[in-house]
């Protein structure tokens, strides 16, 4: 996703008590920035924030860290968080937002931090054959996910895109990730829209006609 520079970006982000400037410190050990020991569970590639703000509101006592490589994104993503919560009257007090690039992942997490789910929402879906490798569903990113999730444990994965969606059910298959629910028509669907909410775009795609595929798959032992 393309988006302008934001010259406010990094000023407000470098005063954001929930922005993290310095994520490799806390690897093997973010239950030290929350300061609780709540279940903690991970989005790779926020955009705009719209779904960890809605999630962490939803689910005070569960901590979720926000990851995404664009600084000017991150900027926006802070911004509708606070407006989230300042609508709520709660403190934010359970997402960390983190710049990073997802390939180097295992560089500011580590299986000690037991990840419980990692969600992927409306992610660049790369439909050039040699840009493939850089979807955030891609099988070298599907390792890195396995190497923070425990046998069992889930990952959701939400876009708009048909051939994204095919392929990257072909991707959990390969690399032993169990599909345990799956639409192809999310708001027809009988899921409890709580479980996840609706981001910008999600609205944008589906008021275009455009159906939102959904799936949730299981980290299995690979054969």
């Amino acid at each position: 996703m393309r988006i302008r520079k934001k010259k406010w970006a990094e000023p407000e982000l470098s005063v954001c008590d929930f922005y993290v400037p310095e994520p490799k410190d806390f690897r093997g050990r973010w239950k030290e920035f929350f300061g609780n020991d709540k279940l903690i569970m991970l989005e790779v590639g926020c955009g705009k924030g719209s779904f960890v703000g809605q999630m962490a509101l939803l689910n005070p006592d569960i901590n979720f860290i926000a990851v995404d490589i664009k600084l000017d994104m991150l900027g926006v993503g802070r911004r509708n968080i606070v407006k989230l919560f300042e609508n709520s009257g709660r403190k934010i007090d359970n997402i960390a937002l983190v710049r990073y690039n997802v390939e180097m992942l295992g560089e500011i997490l580590a299986p000690e931090d037991e990840i419980q789910r990692i969600y992927i929402n409306f992610c660049n879906p790369w439909p050039r054959d040699k840009h493939k490798k850089r979807r955030l569903t891609h099988p070298r990113k599907l390792r890195l996910y396995r190497e923070l999730l425990k046998d069992g444990l889930e990952l959701h994965f939400k876009t708009d895109d048909d051939e994204l969606f095919e392929e990257s059910l072909e991707y959990f298959s390969q690399e032993g990730f169990e599909v345990t629910t799956l639409t192809r028509d999310l708001h027809k669907s009988d899921i409890d829209p709580l479980t996840t909410p609706m981001t910008e775009h999600e609205k944008m795609f589906s008021d275009e006609g455009i159906k939102i595929k959904y799936c949730i798959v299981r980290k299995v032992q690979k054969g």
